[in-house]
């Protein structure tokens, strides 16, 4: 009888031991996985070392308010090169040998498309920071961005160039891939329903560096404006439309807000007008100062939109970790149920595509800074 109650015992006390480990195993996680794909390296490294610095800064943040679900916040980077071959090597080794909770990126459309069915058929989350292209709305269930469609972007672009400025005669210049050839057509649709014609319409591959004989055919069309899409390329365009003596004016996207422009194009960037959300480096809103001074002590310079966008990603995909149960449907529907998150970029909620929209402006270069040239454009 004593052996009896003494096998019972031990048997209680491995059988507690077991539950107890298995609650503190769902309920303290040691760390939390986060996998990143960014353009790190290459002509399109802007738009992956800004979001780096963001997702970085709002990491450390949440590390020490005390993790996700209590566990340490990792991010993973790898470099997609804003290639899509590349952005889909990483995405694998991400799932398949870090084993990640989910994943920021990419930056570039061409990239996220790349390996948005890998993530659908894998069943991970994705939340891209930049991606504008308007395939990404139906690139899957899993599949979501805080950057506005270009759907928007390009209405928006549309809508001002004929209706605000009174152009009639259009011309698009554009980066030969998913997000040029997007935007492209949105715009183009925005302004013959609004009463305009697009006279030209040239693309360029990503990486070129010699725009002379596109600009050629647009100066013989005589547009009254030039919508350019595209990416680092967009100064020398600039200055090979300058030295063809092209006068038109151009009308861009918030890619060209970058320093590098104004650098490199000097005066032949002067007066270009651009769409931009309303993210403002100068905004009184605290959570903007209080970002904007925390990026500042940490990297001696102040936080561009894609920096912004960086950390808004890794804030609320830290948010959605943490109400989940940490399976991928649980991230995913947490991601769907955020309303009105308050970000530095501006209130974030989910569509049921996964989509954010967020108000638009126009900025344009004036005396060699980028300024509001009009803080919101509605679309009638």
């Amino acid at each position: 009888m004593k052996k009896l109650w003494i096998t019972a015992g031990i048997v209680a006390v491995v059988v507690l031991a077991v539950v107890l480990t298995v609650i503190q195993t769902k309920k303290e996680p040691d760390e939390i996985k986060i996998g990143a794909i960014l353009p790190l390296t290459g002509d399109a490294t802007l738009y992956g070392e800004s979001p780096k610095k963001g997702i970085d800064l709002a990491v450390e943040q949440i590390n020490n308010k005390g993790g996700i679900k209590g566990g340490k916040c990792i991010v993973i980077f790898e470099d997609s090169k804003a290639v899509p071959a590349s952005g889909v090597a990483a995405f694998q080794k991400l799932v398949n040998v870090q084993k990640v909770s989910a994943i920021i990126g990419d930056a570039a459309s061409s990239v996220t498309l790349a390996f948005a069915p890998l993530a659908e058929k894998n069943k991970v989350v994705v939340l891209s920071p930049l991606s504008s292209a308007p395939a990404i709305t139906n690139a899957g269930d899993f599949i979501f961005r805080i950057v506005p469609s270009d759907l928007f972007g390009g209405k928006v672009a549309g809508y001002f160039a004929v209706e605000d400025q009174g152009w009639r005669k259009l011309a698009v210049l554009f980066v030969n891939n998913d997000f040029g050839v997007g935007l492209k057509q949105v715009f183009s649709k925005e302004v013959e329903s609004l009463g305009g014609t697009i006279v030209a319409s040239e693309a360029y591959e990503q990486g070129a560096t010699d725009f002379r004989t596109q600009l050629l055919k647009i100066k013989s069309a005589i547009p009254e404006a030039i919508f350019l899409i595209g990416y680092r390329e967009s100064p020398q365009i600039l200055i090979q439309a300058k030295e063809i003596g092209l006068k038109t004016k151009f009308l861009g996207t918030g890619v060209l807000e970058d320093p590098n422009v104004i650098k490199v194009a000097k005066d032949a960037a002067e007066g270009i007008y651009f769409t931009q959300l309303q993210y403002d480096v100068t905004s009184n809103e605290p959570i903007v100062e209080n970002f904007v001074s925390e990026f500042i002590e940490r990297y001696n310079s102040k936080p561009d939109i894609f920096a912004a966008y960086g950390y808004d990603a890794m804030s609320v995909l830290a948010l959605a970790i943490e109400r989940s149960n940490l399976t991928p449907e649980s991230i995913r529907d947490q991601l769907y149920k955020i309303r009105n998150f308050k970000g530095v970029t501006g209130d974030i909620s989910f569509d049921e595509s996964g989509d954010v929209i967020q108000p638009m402006g126009i900025k344009t270069v004036k005396s060699g800074e980028f300024v509001w040239f009009k803080k919101e454009i509605f679309i009638k």
